[in-house]
């Protein structure tokens, strides 16, 4: 089975970590979101996946030279414009020639959905497009889709307002589509496939819905990327955060021989190469490779991607930092800060809730 991919997007509200990375290509404990992504799918039986590309293809290019992707072919789909959803979808499928019962999924959910079973329900009912719905606490912040006692689509409320909602169950961003989908896409036009394709179809009575209380996280916002790292090592998804990675004492892993010399507490991971130093305390974050954690500082409920130091005597809380940061000694970074690859902050610095550098 073939899957389309939707990374088109800039990821603005991940910036600045997303002007030099595309955020399906930001690692979530040491493994690239796309990974976790196209995985999932292939455990699934998805022997191709289209990346529907937007923003930065070079990356993905360059990230994926063989064409794969965990064993999972991959054809890629430039837009020439940005297309929305549903545009996206339609110029993707043409580009790789899909003629058959295909997927969608967003690049940057995870979710550990059956997608199995998805496409059987799919099946089992006709559909021309089959939508999977997750339930939430605030459905406001969400399209919501009631649905009848058969699975049959009835409507698609964008957004109601708080304790108006028909239901808690939203539109998870996975989709079974048949190829008659596509024709009520008009080609190289922007549509958008929540708000004009399927509720044109649900009109006709041919889409339906499945919903799960499976896990599934929408990784777009700072909070949701740091929720994304606690929940591979907190537990909340189960088994290893990472192929490899090897569980010291209850909730702590590392992966290869980093150099603990400081306290590493629960639920932290820390990755091949880096080290944590005498005095340095580290918990419930993941710590990337190469990182250096200096004496007597202290990195809480934080996420500190590959190649970044931390300098003596700071402390990280709540935040975010790139690709090769370095952090002077004595620096304070409260949350929810998130600082771009390769910045350098000056000893003694104090940031709170701030990026670094400001998105324009």
């Amino acid at each position: 089975m073939r899957a389309v991919v939707l990374v088109g997007g800039e990821g603005t509200r991940l910036r600045p970590l997303t002007f030099t990375t595309p955020k399906q290509l930001l690692p979530v404990v040491e493994v690239p979101m796309l990974e976790r992504v196209v995985a999932h799918l292939g455990r699934h039986g998805v022997d191709e996946v289209v990346l529907s590309i937007g923003y930065r293809p070079d990356a993905f290019l360059a990230a994926y030279p063989s064409g794969t992707v965990c064993g999972v072919r991959l054809c890629y789909a430039v837009e020439p414009e940005p297309l929305d959803t549903a545009g996206a979808i339609r110029f993707a499928a043409d580009e790789a020639g899909v003629d058959d019962t295909f997927l969608v999924v967003n690049g940057d959910v995870l979710t550990d959905l059956d997608v199995t079973g998805l496409v059987a329900f799919h099946r089992a009912h006709g559909a021309a497009a089959t939508i999977d719905l997750t339930a939430v606490d605030d459905p406001s912040r969400y399209g919501v889709v009631p649905t009848d006692e058969d699975g049959r689509v009835l409507a698609f409320v964008e957004k109601p307002p708080a304790g108006e909602a028909p239901t808690n169950l939203i539109n998870a961003g996975t989709y079974v589509l048949e190829p008659s989908v596509l024709a009520a896409i008009p080609a190289g036009c922007r549509v958008s496939i929540e708000r004009e394709t399927f509720p044109a179809l649900a009109a006709q009575g041919v889409v339906f819905a499945s919903s799960t209380s499976t896990y599934w996280l929408d990784t777009g916002t700072p909070a949701a990327y740091l929720r994304a790292h606690a929940d591979l090592i907190d537990g909340t998804r189960p088994g290893p955060p990472v192929p490899g990675a090897v569980e010291l004492g209850e909730r702590v892993w590392t992966l290869g021989d980093p150099k603990l010399e400081g306290d590493v507490l629960p639920c932290s991971f820390v990755g091949e190469g880096a080290m944590v130093g005498p005095g340095a305390t580290v918990r419930d974050s993941v710590i990337g490779a190469g990182c250096v954690v200096e004496p007597g500082a202290a990195v809480i409920r934080s996420v500190l991607l590959p190649g970044t130091r931390v300098g003596e005597g700071s402390a990280v809380t709540g935040s975010i930092l790139g690709h090769h940061v370095v952090v002077g000694d004595g620096v304070t970074i409260e949350p929810l800060t998130v600082v771009g690859d390769a910045v350098t902050l000056e000893p003694g610095r104090r940031l709170v809730d701030a990026r670094v550098p400001a998105p324009e």
